[in-house]
């Protein structure tokens, strides 16, 4: 007689937090995007990275990978995230990760751009 394994109840916290926002900072740019952490998708990016950003500001000779950039990236990925109706992201740090500098300026204009952190 083969005994069923248990069946697990899926968590509550991924139901009570489930946009999830995550940022990366390499040595040239940076990164930040907004996951749905039930089904496990990318709800919205946005990074330094993308051809239309990054040509703009090779144009005016602005970093991709400065505190500015990390807070232009939060403002545009705030005005995504609005867009696709998200009003409120938890925010995961890294182990290494502080409210301190490129993440603070993430952070900073995510909250201008009009999205609550939880």
């Amino acid at each position: 007689m083969v005994i069923p394994p248990p069946v697990k109840t899926q968590r509550i916290t991924n139901f009570l937090k489930p946009y999830l926002l995550k940022m990366h900072f390499s040595n040239k740019f940076v990164s930040a995007q907004v996951i749905h952490a039930p089904t496990a998708t990318v709800a919205a990016s946005a990074s330094s990275q993308e051809k239309v950003l990054r040509e703009a500001w090779t144009q005016t000779q602005q970093s991709t990978r400065d505190v500015s950039a990390a807070a232009k990236i939060g403002k545009i990925l705030g005005e995504r995230l609005l867009v696709n109706d998200i009003p409120a992201v938890s925010v995961v740090y890294k182990k290494n990760q502080r409210y301190h500098g490129k993440v603070r300026a993430v952070i900073d204009s995510l909250r201008e751009a009009g999205v609550k952190l939880l």
